[in-house]
């Protein structure tokens, strides 16, 4: 699966489980951390650990290695690291502090439309 299909595939999951305003920057061209990230954001850390959860068992089913996960235990922004795809799952209020959409606002965003 290419990075793109990746992306939206979290991005889908993550929105199957009622995750709030999923967003794909296509970071390329910026930096070399990764091709994608995926952030999408929950009203409670129940829903983030298991928005996390969801992503990280469908990206297993399809054959995705993760790296690195990080933030499970607060859940206020759980991270999953699949090298060319990171994705973030924030608490609401996390996601509007740390703001990455403005941060990495050169990045192109990428449709998650079905």
């Amino acid at each position: 699966m290419d990075p793109r299909e990746a992306a939206l595939l979290m991005a889908r999951t993550a929105e199957d489980r009622k995750a709030s305003d999923a967003v794909i920057l296509d970071i390329r061209k910026i930096t070399l951390v990764a091709d994608y990230f995926v952030i999408t954001s929950a009203p409670s850390t129940i829903r983030v650990k298991a928005i996390a959860d969801a992503v990280a068992e469908s990206a297993k089913q399809n054959g995705l290695e993760i790296l690195h996960r990080e933030g499970q235990e607060v859940a206020r922004w759980v991270l999953l690291d699949y090298g060319s795809v990171v994705m973030h799952v924030f608490l609401e209020e996390e996601r509007l502090f740390y703001n990455l959409e403005r941060l990495w606002g050169d990045a192109p965003v990428v449709e998650v439309a079905r």
